[in-house]
């Protein structure tokens, strides 16, 4: 029965989605019954495409990300897919009508880092921004106000602000080995080798205006979904606070991380302001 694939295939993007982040899965988790799913089915897509890209080093990932691609194309157009986690994503883009230029642009995004290394231009950088994190910020978006177009060009700003802003804390977390792994460094007219403090003050004041966007945003998200998006928010603000707190040099040596007790403490903070509608 096709019935039994779907659940299959929707089980398939909660593993991948509690697998491969405690965060976000913690985050998503605090999200309403009615739309948690669905936000499951985006992940998985997201973090299939992009490990392709970041992690299967011993193999061909043109080759891979091209087919992943074509298998993409065909499940939304079929509205079907052996791939369980595009089955499950197609079944959230057709419910929800998500534009199909927000999943090109995603796409195309990905597809940049098999050989992209440098963003030497504020566009080039907002380019790749948008595709790899604004648009999946709206896809999300298109879940949590449930396809009202009304809500959704209301809120649209806010979003994609804090998908950037997202973006550019993993960049920072990640500098370590993105640089050295991977050879990539996405912050435009920034060394680096030599990164100072000035420049990290300039990127991080850069995200707390992003943040700051966010958060208006968020204020006015359906019930439904506004405490797992704040929990999120708080968790990456926590994240970006304590790389605030950390000499540049050793940014670039090692991997700020929020350790799990610390993400369960924010937890029980974020649910005692959002109660208090402390916001």
């Amino acid at each position: 029965m096709k019935s039994i694939f779907d659940n299959v295939s929707k089980s398939c993007s909660k593993l991948v989605t509690n697998a491969y982040s405690t965060s976000f899965s913690m985050a998503t988790k605090m999200l309403s019954d009615s739309i948690r799913q669905d936000i499951y089915n985006i992940y998985g897509f997201v973090r299939f495409a992009d490990e392709i890209v970041d992690s299967f080093h011993d193999y061909d990932k043109e080759k891979l990300f091209n087919n992943f691609e074509a298998d993409l194309e065909a499940a939304l157009s079929d509205k079907i897919s052996l791939n369980p986690i595009l089955n499950s994503f197609q079944e959230t883009y057709h419910k929800y009508n998500i534009d199909k230029k927000l999943v090109d642009a995603f796409m195309s995004s990905m597809r940049l880092d098999l050989h992209k290394k440098d963003y030497l231009t504020e566009k080039e950088y907002k380019a790749y921004i948008y595709g790899s994190a604004d648009v999946v910020g709206l896809m999300c978006l298109k879940v949590f106000v449930k396809g009202d177009n009304e809500k959704y060009e209301d809120l649209k700003d806010s979003a994609m602000s804090l998908g950037s802003a997202f973006q550019k804390v993993n960049f920072l977390r990640d500098l370590k080995a993105d640089f050295e792994d991977l050879s990539r460094t996405y912050f435009p007219n920034t060394d680096l080798n030599h990164l100072d403090e000035a420049s990290k003050k300039a990127i991080i004041d850069d995200i707390e205006n992003d943040f700051s966007k966010g958060l208006q945003g968020i204020k006015r998200l359906p019930l439904e979904a506004r405490f797992g998006v704040f929990m999120a928010y708080r968790y990456y603000n926590k994240l970006l606070q304590k790389l605030k707190n950390t000499p540049a040099l050793e940014i670039k040596s090692t991997r700020i991380r929020v350790p799990n007790y610390k993400k369960i403490e924010l937890l029980t903070r974020s649910y005692v302001k959002y109660q208090l509608n402390l916001l």
